[in-house]
Parts: structure tokens; C-alpha cells; sequence
């Protein structure tokens, strides 16, 4: 009985500062100076996934080209795309807006967004929303031919948001 009432006992104290931990952590994390983060580091951050976006479109798009369609694979990009294109537009912080024209850029480090982002955020908004949508279908598409009817759209989408939202000169 007292060994039950000292294992209780530990069990608790474990529990208890496993909770002041957590919350201390919590704590910890909602006081951290956001300001650290700098407009090129978010910048960075959505040419990395972009440069993601596009390997897996890539990918799709050498199966549909070469006809051998591995659908689960496929599926599994598509998805990949999907999940992105809905995170995507929350890396476009006002503080991003750095589109200067006529300017020598670091490929790697500057912003190709166009300023109207920004002044037609909640269009662009929609557009990934939308895209993401599509990327989705595709994912769960039970043919080859559904599946490539809704890569065709899927690449439709995304040309038609670079055109209006990316700066290429």
C-alpha cells in the first residue's frame, strides 16, 4: 500500500513538472521577439517553396509526359502541392514588398513578387486557395485521365498567378 502511495506520489511530481515545462515553454515562446525575422528571411522561405512546389510539379509532369503514370506517386506530389499552395500566400508580409524595378537582384535572395501582391492580396489570396483546390482533386483522382485533366488545370493555375503576380524583367 505505501508503495502504491509513493509511485502515486512520483507519478504526480513527474506530471506536475512536465506541466510547468510545457508552460514554461509556452510562455517562453509567446514572449520571443518576433522582429528577428527579417523581410529577406521570409523571402527566402517562400523561394524555398516555391522551388519545392515546382520540383513536385516537375515530377508530375515527367510522368504525364513519359505516360508512366505511377498514380500513388503521383497522387502523393499533388498532395505535396496542395498543402503548400495553402500556406504559400502567408509568406507575403506587407514588410516583403521590396519589388524595386530596374534593379540588379540576387536570384536567390531577392523578391520577384510583384507589388500587387499586396495591393490585390485578397485575389491573390483566392488564387492559391483555388490552386490549392485543384492540387487537391488531382490528388485524389481515381484515373490516369482524371488525374492528368486536372494537372492540365493545375498548370493553367499557376501560370496565370505568375503572370499577374510575378515581376520577370
Amino acid at each position: 500500500m505505501i508503495a502504491l502511495k509513493q509511485c502515486r506520489l512520483v507519478t504526480a511530481v513527474i506530471g506536475g513538472c512536465l506541466a510547468a515545462t510545457l508552460l514554461g515553454a509556452s510562455l517562453t515562446a509567446s514572449a520571443q521577439d518576433q522582429s528577428a525575422a527579417t523581410a529577406k528571411d521570409v523571402i527566402f522561405a517562400r523561394k524555398t517553396m516555391m522551388d519545392t512546389l515546382s520540383d513536385n510539379m516537375d515530377q508530375i509532369e515527367a510522368m504525364i509526359a513519359s505516360n508512366k503514370i505511377d498514380l500513388a506517386d503521383a497522387h502523393e506530389h499533388a498532395d505535396t502541392v496542395s498543402v503548400m499552395l495553402m500556406a504559400f500566400p502567408h509568406l507575403f508580409p506587407p514588410s516583403s514588398n521590396q519589388w524595386k524595378p530596374n534593379v540588379d537582384r540576387d536570384p536567390g535572395s531577392d523578391t520577384y513578387a510583384a507589388p500587387e501582391i499586396w495591393t490585390r492580396f485578397a485575389d491573390f489570396y483566392k488564387r492559391a486557395k483555388d490552386t490549392a483546390e485543384i492540387a487537391y482533386k488531382a490528388s485524389r483522382a481515381e484515373t490516369e485521365q482524371a488525374f492528368k485533366e486536372q494537372v492540365a488545370q493545375l498548370r493553367v493555375a499557376c501560370d496565370s498567378c505568375h503572370g499577374s503576380y510575378m515581376k520577370r524583367d
